[in-house]
C-alpha cells in the first residue's frame, strides 16, 4: 500500500472531508434561501441559479469516487442511443443492490452534464434534514411519506410543477422502494407468488404506483424511460466507507433507452409492462454473473474536471482558516481549550461513522428487518477504529506541543 493510499485511509482526512462538505453545504443552502424573493421576480432564473448551487454540493460526491477512490466507470448502450443522453428529459429505473448505487447514478448524471438538475422520490423525512435534504427542497425534489393515500395528491402537484423546468433532468427512481437483502427478497417474492407473479432472482419485487405515477404526469415533458441496471466487477461489494477510505471499485452499468410513448398509459397495463422490465433486468444481472459483462457495445464516458474543480474550490476557501484557528487555539496557552477541541474532533468523528453506516445495506430500511436492534447499528470497524487510535496519537502529540509552547512563552516572558 503507498503512501497516499494509506493517507486516504486516515481518519483525520475523512474528517477534513467531511468538514468541506458539511461546511460548503451550509452557505449552499444560505445562498438558496437567499433566492427565495427572486422566485417571484424570475422563477426560471431561480431554478437555474438553484441547479448550479446544487451541483457544487451533490459535485463534492462524485469527486469523491470519481478521483478520490478512482473508482471507474463504464457503460453499455446501444450507439444509436448515446446521442440523446444529456439532451432531454428522462426517467432513469435503476436497480437498488448497493450502498453507493446512488454515487454511482450521480456520476453518470455529471458525466452527461445533468447532476445539478436531477431529480429522486425521496422520503419526506429528508427535506428536514440540513445540506442535501434542504439543497434538495429548492431542487424541487418530489418528497412522499410512503403513505399512498396522502402522497397520491402531493406528489402528482410536484411532478406537475416539473413540466416547465428550465434545465433537462433526469428523474431518478428506484422502484424497488428499499435495498437488496436475501431477507428482503425472501419476503418480496413470497409476496409476488400470492400476486402469481414470477421470481426475481437479483431484485425485489417494484412498487408500481409510484413509477406510473410518474409516467402519466412527466408524459409531454419527458420523453423516455432508461433501464440501467448496475454491477460492480469482481463480485464486490462497494461501500460508502471504502469509497472515503480511497479503495478504486470498477462499476458497469447497462443502459437500454426505451420511449415514453410505448408504455401503456392505463395505469394496470404500466404496471404489468413495470414488472416485465425487472424480470428483464434479472437476466441481464444473470448475463452479467456468467459472463462479467453486460450485453451490447462498451463505451467509457470521459470524466469531467469541473466536480474536481470545485471540491478543490471549497478545500481552499474552506481549510485555511480551519488551521488558523487550530492554531490560535494551540498557541492559546489554555490545555482546556485544546481538550475541548479533541472531544470535538471525538464527537464529531463518532456523528460521520453512524452517518456512513445508515449507508450499509443492513441499516437501511426496516422492511424486513424489524427485529435489527439499535445497537447492531454502531458496528465499529477496523479500520475506522485504526483512524481513532491515530486522531488520539495526533491529538496526544498537539497537547505535547502545546506544553512546550506554553513553556517557550513563559520562559520568554521571565
Amino acid at each position: 500500500m503507498g503512501t497516499l493510499q494509506v493517507l486516504k485511509t486516515q481518519l483525520l482526512c475523512h474528517l477534513i472531508i467531511c468538514y468541506v462538505f458539511l461546511v460548503s453545504g451550509f452557505i449552499i443552502n444560505l445562498l438558496q434561501l437567499c433566492t427565495l424573493p427572486l422566485w417571484y421576480i424570475n422563477k426560471q432564473l431561480a431554478r437555474r441559479i438553484n441547479c448550479r448551487l446544487g451541483y457544487s454540493v451533490s459535485s463534492q460526491l462524485v469527486a469523491l469516487l470519481e478521483w478520490w477512490s478512482g473508482t471507474e466507470c463504464t457503460l453499455y448502450t446501444d450507439p444509436e442511443s448515446y446521442p440523446f443522453y444529456g439532451k432531454e428529459n428522462a426517467i432513469v429505473v435503476l436497480n437498488h443492490n448497493f450502498e453507493i448505487d446512488f454515487m454511482t447514478g450521480w456520476t453518470f448524471c455529471e458525466r452527461f452534464g445533468v447532476l445539478g438538475s436531477s431529480k429522486v422520490l425521496a422520503k419526506k423525512e429528508l427535506s428536514f434534514v440540513p445540506v442535501i435534504g434542504w439543497m434538495w427542497y429548492f431542487l424541487e425534489i418530489v418528497f412522499c411519506k410512503r403513505k399512498w393515500e396522502e402522497d397520491r395528491k402531493t406528489v402528482v402537484q410536484s411532478l406537475h410543477n416539473l413540466r416547465d423546468y428550465p434545465e433537462n433532468f433526469w428523474f431518478l427512481l428506484h422502484c424497488e422502494g428499499t435495498r437488496f437483502t436475501e431477507k428482503k427478497h425472501k419476503i418480496s417474492m413470497e409476496v409476488a407468488e400470492k400476486k402469481g407473479l414470477p421470481k426475481l432472482k437479483y431484485h425485489l419485487l417494484p412498487r408500481t404506483k409510484g413509477f406510473c405515477v410518474t409516467v402519466q404526469n412527466l408524459r409531454g415533458t419527458v420523453t423516455a424511460v432508461y433501464d440501467s441496471t448496475l454491477n460492480f466487477r469482481n463480485n464486490e461489494m462497494p461501500t460508502l466507507l471504502g469509497v472515503l477510505n480511497g479503495k478504486k471499485y470498477h462499476a458497469d452499468l447497462y443502459v437500454r433507452r426505451i420511449p415514453l410513448d410505448t408504455i401503456p398509459e392505463d395505469e394496470s397495463e404500466c404496471a404489468a409492462w413495470l414488472y416485465k422490465l425487472y424480470q428483464d433486468k434479472d437476466e441481464f444481472q444473470e448475463h452479467y454473473r456468467q459472463t462479467e459483462r453486460f450485453p451490447g457495445p462498451i463505451t467509457s464516458p470521459p470524466r469531467r474536471p469541473w466536480a474536481l474543480l470545485n471540491w478543490l474550490f471549497w478545500v481552499c476557501l474552506l481549510v485555511y482558516p480551519l488551521c488558523m484557528l487550530l492554531l490560535q487555539m494551540l498557541l492559546s496557552g489554555s490545555t482546556f481549550t485544546v481538550v475541548c477541541t479533541f472531544v470535538f474532533c471525538l464527537a464529531v468523528s463518532v456523528g460521520i461513522r453512524w452517518m456512513i453506516g445508515q449507508t450499509e445495506i443492513d441499516k437501511g430500511s426496516n422492511y424486513g428487518n424489524k427485529e435489527m436492534g439499535a445497537w447492531q447499528r454502531l458496528n465499529f470497524d477496523k479500520e475506522y477504529l485504526f483512524g481513532f487510535e491515530t486522531l488520539v496519537f495526533a491529538t496526544s502529540g498537539i497537547l505535547s506541543m502545546h506544553n512546550q509552547l506554553v513553556t517557550l512563552q513563559r520562559e520568554r516572558k521571565t
